[in-house]
């Protein structure tokens, strides 16, 4: 059977390629009429580390989502109009990751970070939907799906993803209330997800 997505997937690669160079654009060196010595600047950027966690936190977030999206393409060989507008959903979300990632660096430290934590975790949320919603529309009667990929398999894959769920509504609710915590709910999930992508090679294999 000849697989259909590849231009679907060199598309998903450069829009994700172009996601995750967005974020350094936030990252701003000092102005040099700013800084006279190397305490001033070593303060400056000591200053700035809400910028470096955010940036950070989003980087690994967008490219475990791209390592996903890889697992996810390697089971999908056909393709039609809902596989190709709920990709497309993925794209958009993924591309406004930049926007809550500024917003962490600049309101962090501040009164508003439950707002700037509670954007940036719901977009997770719509995220974690979005990969739910394009599984199911790829496995719904397994007609888009690779020859020879059992039920057992395809279950196991779609559990794998609905588990995040609850949790990125979790860090999204505390947001309002705690920012920090659902913040490092947001990191613990990173870790979730590089090993659930290396568990779908595995469900795959077995």
């Amino acid at each position: 059977m000849e697989k259909e997505t590849v231009r679907i997937e060199n598309f998903s690669d450069a829009v994700f390629a172009i996601a995750i160079t967005l974020l350094v654009l936030d990252l701003h060196a000092p102005d040099v009429t700013a800084v006279k010595n190397g305490t001033e600047l070593l303060s400056y950027l000591k200053n700035e580390w809400t910028s470096y966690l955010a940036f950070t936190l989003s980087f690994f977030s967008i490219f475990i989502m791209w390592v996903n999206h890889h697992k996810i393409f390697k089971q999908i060989y056909s393709r039609n109009t809902a596989i190709m507008f709920s990709n497309g959903l993925i794209l958009f979300l993924v591309t406004a990751v930049s926007y809550p990632t500024a917003l962490i660096a600049r309101f962090f430290e501040g009164e508003a970070s439950n707002i700037a934590v509670a954007i940036y975790t719901g977009i997770f949320v719509l995220i974690n939907i979005s990969y739910n919603l394009l599984w199911f529309i790829a496995s719904h009667n397994k007609k888009l799906l690779r020859p020879g990929i059992t039920d057992s398999a395809i279950k196991k894959i779609r559990n794998n993803y609905l588990y995040g769920f609850p949790t990125y509504l979790i860090a999204f609710g505390i947001s309002f209330q705690y920012p920090t915590t659902a913040l490092a709910i947001s990191m613990l999930l990173l870790i979730y997800w590089a090993v659930s992508s290396g568990k779908i090679k595995m469900i795959v294999i077995n």
